[in-house]
């Protein structure tokens, strides 16, 4: 449910984003990557404690990604689809190498408060960074559900992304609000990372989660925020459960132990068949764009 939770919250950023300028960020796992590395370089190297670390970290990607809206993305707004996901995979690129190049190739850990703590419960050993990571995940969809739905700025988000020229007409700020559904994404990401970090620890790879998490969202459904999370838990309990081990007597047989290093694989078989019996995701409606 932990790793779920993770590509949920990056599949979530890939809906807010698609939802508002019909975009696919395919950097958003390394923006998850970024978010690591900062938060990594304020606890260690600055001394930084960590939650204020984690906080200044979610406020530096998200600027980031801001920024990154209003310089890069927003001149390729109603190009061909191809243009954008060549565009956004060349930054993920990008992003990999300037950590590469101020951070290095190493591996890194971050120490958090919970690091190294466990909870017995049933005869049930608990990591508390896999509770961190879970309690992360609901508490910010709820703050994010409270912002998108009890304050104007986060209904004038969804009318923008509803419908673009009729939340122009009313005077809602477009541009603007598509740079702050961009620092948004940017900073989900960046919560993403941050939790994960104790876990699978840091490099510049860390952002290939979001091919992952790419899935999830089209598994939930790519224009649902549930579906989204939905999508994100169903693979994270699909990889564990494909790679479990197999009862006594399974084990002898060669061919099943050898589906156990394909883990990776089953959570994208489960995405095809869904795609094929229901081709909006489960959580997605169908649409249909009069032309």
């Amino acid at each position: 449910m932990a790793v779920g939770c993770i590509y949920g919250l990056v599949a979530l950023g890939f809906v807010l984003i698609y939802k508002a300028t019909e975009l696919v960020n395919f950097a958003q796992g390394d923006l998850m990557m970024l978010g690591a590395f900062v938060c990594y370089m304020l606890v260690v190297w600055y001394a930084v404690p960590y939650w204020p670390a984690f906080a200044l970290a979610v406020a530096a990607v998200g600027l980031f990604g801001a920024v990154l809206d209003r310089v890069v993305l927003r001149r390729v707004i109603g190009r061909p689809q191809f243009t954008v996901v060549m565009l956004t995979i060349g930054l993920g690129a990008m992003f990999r190498s300037f950590a590469s190049m101020t951070w290095g190739s190493e591996i890194y850990t971050l120490p958090t408060p919970f690091s190294a703590r466990q909870t017995m419960i049933g005869g049930v050993s608990i990591s508390h960074e896999y509770v961190s990571i879970i309690v992360g995940t609901v508490v910010l969809c709820a703050v994010l559900y409270a912002f998108f739905t009890h304050t104007k700025l986060g209904v004038a988000m969804q009318a923008a992304s509803q419908n673009q020229l009729a939340a122009y007409y009313v005077g809602i700020p477009v541009k603007l609000i598509f740079s702050l559904i961009w620092a948004v994404s940017a900073g989900v990401a960046a919560v993403a990372g941050v939790l994960l970090a104790p876990v699978s620890l840091i490099d510049t790879n860390l952002g290939f989660i979001g091919l992952k998490a790419f899935a999830a969202a089209v598994l939930g459904g790519f224009g649902s925020i549930p579906g989204a999370l939905a999508g994100g838990l169903t693979i994270g309990v699909i990889e564990v459960l494909a790679g479990a081990p197999l009862p006594g007597p399974l084990r002898e047989v060669q061919a099943l132990r050898a589906l156990q290093e394909y883990k990776d694989v089953a959570a994208y078989v489960v995405l095809l068949i869904v795609l094929v019996v229901r081709p909006h995701g489960m959580f997605g409606a169908a649409t249909r764009k009069r032309v």
